[in-house]
């Protein structure tokens, strides 16, 4: 086939993949306004690993429009080749046919690199749901009779993954997944945390700032100081050594170390339990969620 045939066929192919990219795109944006509010939003909680799951499912969205173009794209150019249109760039210099393919070489190259970079935030997210899931599930059993667990509470400070609330006090649980091939070990000294695998520790100033941040914005509901524990897990990480007394450090394993980990001060009075409840009701009900992103 003719360098004419190629370019004929490859640009009325990538046109017709972008139209249905665009289509598809278009699509999406009208089945979220459809959707529109969630019912009872007011009343649905926030489960756990929710904001990966929405993640998971708009990264899905786009590998799906992706994938559609490009079988789209490979369909058209097969049946356009087989019908032959060089006609299109009939009477084209050499150079500009040239100039054609240089862009058509680029914009597949362009569309093979997001496919690729989707594909790999995809994994990624995938895995910090799966290890998010996997600590709420295990705090869910440590929660006892009067005690809940809360999943992504906004504060000002940013989203803590999971706290646990009850009559023995409160417990900011921050998830901290990294991926190995072989078994790993984490250490965590005052304010660092240090995997096996990697040679710059991890600064926790943004995790501690998240469980001051829920302790002052829930002392205004109790009237009182409330004291919140900070607890790091590390799914599928064991943990070699543990300094200072900030941050305990377990995995989804050893979660009920946490049950030990208190003093007489983080003992919280019925009405303490019922206000802090209700603040963290509001607060990770699924239309708030809505009206912060708004904001």
């Amino acid at each position: 086939m003719d360098l004419q045939a190629v370019g004929a066929s490859a640009t009325i192919a990538l046109l017709c993949a972008v139209l249905f990219a665009c289509a598809a795109k278009g699509w999406h944006f009208v089945t979220r306004v459809i959707a529109g509010h969630p019912s009872f939003a007011d009343s649905i909680m926030c489960e756990s690993a929710q904001r990966f799951r929405d993640h998971l499912q708009e990264l899905s969205r786009r590998q799906s429009v992706y994938f559609g173009a490009g079988t789209m794209f490979v369909i058209v150019y097969a049946a356009a080749s087989m019908f032959q249109v060089p006609e299109l760039f009939a009477g084209f210099p050499r150079w500009q046919l040239y100039a054609v393919f240089a862009t058509l070489l680029a914009a597949l190259a362009l569309a093979g690199f997001r496919l690729v970079q989707i594909l790999i935030d995809w994994r990624r997210v995938r895995y910090l749901h799966d290890a998010n899931l996997a600590v709420g599930h295990q705090l869910q059993r440590l929660a006892g009779e009067r005690g809940r667990v809360y999943h992504d509470v906004p504060t000002t400070a940013g989203v803590v993954d999971h706290v646990l609330a009850g009559p023995g006090g409160l417990y900011a649980v921050t998830v901290l997944a990294r991926r190995h091939f072989r078994p790993g070990t984490v250490s965590l000294d005052e304010h660092n945390l240090t995997w096996s695998n990697a040679k710059e520790p991890v600064s926790l100033v943004e995790v501690t700032a998240g469980a001051q941040r829920l302790g002052r914005d829930l002392r205004e509901v109790a009237a009182h100081p409330i004291r919140v524990r900070s607890v790091i897990a590390v799914p599928g990480w064991e943990v070699s050594e543990q300094l200072g007394h900030h941050h305990l450090l377990v995995n989804e394993r050893t979660l009920p170390m946490l049950r030990g980990w208190r003093s007489r001060e983080d003992f919280l009075l019925d009405e303490d339990v019922d206000a802090v409840h209700a603040a963290l009701s509001a607060r990770c009900a699924r239309g708030q969620r809505r009206a912060l992103k708004k904001d």
